[in-house]
């Protein structure tokens, strides 16, 4: 009980007489006549302060409820912002996108130039901390700049997924698409086991990270893969839709 209310229902401060005892002097007379109206007020307070108390903690819950998601971006320099500015980079401007749209989240950054699939899998657990509610998975660049055989990226991307499901953690899976000059087979294995497994899994799924990017040169810095910023802000208004599927998912996984 809060201390005000302990000291409003104080029968000594009311005056009143405890069960077997004559009221107190200085009421005289009176102290039975002031008793009732006292008692009265003592369980009104009392009647109000658990109404209060439960008002306090429903409220309290449903913030709780509503509290921002926490989502880690688990992907390579694309997620990492390379030759960005951390302000710049994808996931500290989806969490400002979602932001404006009254979502809220906290996006952490775990992006790791260089990264392959396998890579991903071995940081895995320590780049996903308990507490972690969703994932934005965007790897794969690298296996495939690298020629790496599909099967073990596929593999590896296999692992990440039965391991975040078994943490009952949502996905956003983000694909990627062979370079051309790797030929029509890799390119088959290697584009086709994004949707495989985004299917098989029920995932959110974003069927190409850099989409609408690549085509364009002023979006694209010199290498000619990474994003400028500018290039980013074009990624996050096309997987906005997919971020707040989401992000939905998760506050239901979380409610449950």
């Amino acid at each position: 009980m809060l201390p005000f209310v302990e000291s409003l229902v104080s029968l000594r401060s009311f005056g009143l007489a405890r069960a077997g005892e004559a009221p107190p002097r200085s009421y005289g007379r009176r102290g039975a006549g002031v008793q009732m109206p006292a008692r009265t007020i003592v369980l009104a307070a009392i009647v109000l302060c658990g109404v209060l108390s439960g008002v306090l903690s429903a409220a309290s819950s449903a913030r709780g409820a509503e509290g921002p998601v926490r989502i880690v971006a688990l992907g390579d320099s694309l997620t990492a912002g390379l030759g960005l500015p951390a302000a710049a980079a994808f996931p500290a401007r989806l969490e400002k996108a979602l932001a404006a749209k009254g979502i809220a989240v906290e996006i952490s950054n775990a992006g790791v130039s260089g990264d392959t699939m396998s890579d991903g899998l071995a940081r895995l657990d320590w780049s996903v901390p308990a507490g972690t509610q969703a994932v934005i998975l965007e790897l794969g660049a690298n296996d495939m700049l690298r020629g790496l055989d599909p099967r073990l990226t596929h593999k590896a991307l296999e692992e990440i997924l039965r391991r975040l499901g078994e943490r009952h953690i949502e996905v956003l899976l983000c694909g990627m698409l062979a370079a051309p000059n790797l030929g029509a087979d890799y390119a088959q294995a290697f584009n086709g086991m994004f949707a495989e497994l985004a299917a098989s899994r029920h995932l959110v799924f974003y069927p190409f990270f850099l989409d609408g990017v690549l085509e364009d040169r002023q979006l694209v810095q010199a290498d000619g893969l990474h994003p400028t910023a500018a290039g980013v802000d074009v990624i996050v208004a096309r997987i906005l839709p997919k971020a707040e599927e989401l992000v939905a998912r998760a506050r239901g996984q979380h409610a449950e």
